[in-house]
């Protein structure tokens, strides 16, 4: 059974990670079709970006209105694809997606707006600076298939609110949850050429990356990542990339221990382990080690399936968690939950709990992408962090301690893109937060004011504050000239007070 399995050129066969029921066959897009789309966004996009800002967001604040009247929709389409329970529909894709929404609409029209910087220096007589946020043109989105509606609504809303057109590619794993957040921002009323959809496979990601975009927003695997990479570097293209995670906890030896349990279970193991923000390493201090890894054991064993955990939505990574298990296995860690996958026609596998790991394993080195806790006991807290950085993931971490200063001071030692204390993996739900990766884990911002302002060219426009025939410095070049500059450097920069007024 197979949730994606090609029938020919071109078309693919999807099924239900639930029980393998067929879902639909979905054709693949070809280059042809990509640069269809491009050019049919490239002819809508100056009437876009001709709107003000704030006229662009009071259109898609419509979304916001159109989503909470057809989260039902979202829920099932995500489910139906998917199989996540109810509540991670809900709590992860809808609720998000409209926190986004009513976010970026608000603060859009102020971050874009024409910047007027004050200068320094010598030439703040006589020039003024602005600095205005212009759309870069076509932007394409390329998103995953473990947040298949959230994933793709936001970048797209940020694009789009910045003045691009966006011809959005979702995961072939799960291609309608990503077009519906496209048909909501449709009716919602942004035109449809400024926003479309194209389907298929990693050729029409391809196509999508090499056509004529001018900015490509990529949340995937490192592998993919790299490929984008290298093909937005020869055209010159910018892009953002959100790449995998190998995230550490960090349990302290004054932690709430039964918190830190129960976030445990929780953060290693919602949406089935599929977030890149997951819990996948978990360093606990010695002296607290036995009490914490029991509390978890009995958490874990507590999980019901589809209740609280759902299967796997692609059938490639109960391949990659159960090679990780096994590997673990052999090589002396323990499991005292769970273990392998669910017999049956579902692509389910065990929630799972191993302890006495070590990095000579997978699970504590590899993107494991599933339903494991995995432990491995620390001397103290500069083990556990000198353990969190032994990694060639940067993602994410999370240190859980009753000491709110210790966790600043541990945060501060962690090369990670983010740290949280107490919790993991909400970082991304905080759209104030930059979130973005360290090492292999990605490059760029995905929120915050930088990624917003990421799908713009800052031009700045230096200003001539009086009218004259030329400036001093022009041609000819004389004895005055010299004399001119060598005063402002002797008498400005070489006497202290009014160094520090141009400063």
């Amino acid at each position: 059974m197979a949730i994606v399995q090609p029938l020919d050129s071109s078309r693919l066969r999807l099924t239900s990670p639930e029980d393998g029921r067929h879902l639909e066959d979905l054709d693949i897009g070809t280059k042809d079709d990509v640069d269809a789309a491009i050019s049919r966004a490239r002819s809508a996009q100056e009437s876009w970006a001709a709107r003000p800002v704030a006229e662009r967001a009071a259109i898609l604040r419509r979304a916001i209105d159109v989503l909470v009247d057809r989260r039902e929709e979202i829920v099932e389409q995500v489910r139906a694809e998917t199989g996540k329970p109810r509540v991670e529909a809900l709590a992860i894709e809808v609720l998000p997606a409209c926190d986004f929404l009513n976010f970026w609409c608000k603060r859009a029209p102020k971050d874009l707006r024409t910047e007027k910087p004050r200068l320094h220096g010598y030439l703040l007589p006589m020039k003024k600076l602005r600095i205005r946020y212009q759309p870069l043109g076509v932007v394409g989105v390329i998103t995953p298939w473990n947040g298949p509606f959230v994933l793709s609504l936001n970048p797209t809303v940020q694009a789009l609110l910045a003045g691009n057109s966006v011809v959005l590619k979702p995961s072939e794993v799960t291609p309608r949850s990503g077009e519906l957040a496209v048909k909501i921002l449709h009716e919602a009323g942004v035109p449809t050429d400024v926003v479309q959809v194209v389907h298929g496979d990693g050729s029409t990601g391809a196509a999508l990356v090499d056509g004529a975009v001018d900015k490509v927003a990529f949340t995937g695997s490192v592998e993919t990542g790299r490929k984008i990479a290298g093909t937005c570097a020869a055209k010159l293209t910018p892009y953002t990339l959100e790449l995998g995670g190998k995230d550490a906890m960090i349990v302290c030896s004054d932690a709430d221990v039964e918190r830190a349990a129960a976030g445990a279970a929780y953060l290693s193991m919602f949406n089935t382990g599929q977030v890149c923000l997951s819990v996948e390493r978990i360093y606990v201090v010695d002296s607290i080690a036995d009490e914490f890894i029991a509390r978890l054991k009995e958490k874990a064993a507590e999980l019901r399936y589809n209740a609280d955990v759902g299967p796997l939505f692609f059938d490639r990574q109960v391949d990659v968690v159960s090679r990780h298990v096994e590997d673990a296995r052999s090589k002396g860690a323990e499991v005292l939950v769970g273990g392998s996958r669910d017999e049956g026609e579902g692509l389910y596998f065990q929630p799972t709990v191993v302890v006495d790991a070590t990095h000579e394993m997978d699970l504590m080195t590899e993107e494991t992408f599933g339903p494991v806790a995995t432990v491995m006991r620390v001397r103290d807290e500069d083990e556990a962090v000198r353990m969190a950085n032994d990694c060639k993931y940067g993602l994410g971490g999370s240190v859980f301690t009753r000491d709110k200063a210790k966790a600043e001071r541990i945060a501060g030692r962690l090369t990670t893109g983010s740290v949280m204390h107490n919790d993991a993996a909400v970082i991304y739900g905080v759209p104030e937060a930059p979130f973005g990766g360290r090492k292999n884990s990605g490059v760029g911002q995905v929120n915050g004011t930088r990624s917003l302002r990421g799908f713009t060219h800052p031009q700045p426009i230096l200003l001539s504050r009086f009218s004259s025939k030329k400036e001093s410095i022009w041609y000819p070049y004389g004895e005055d000239t010299v004399r001119n500059l060598d005063g402002v450097i002797r008498y400005g920069f070489g006497n202290k007070f009014l160094r520090k007024l141009m400063s």
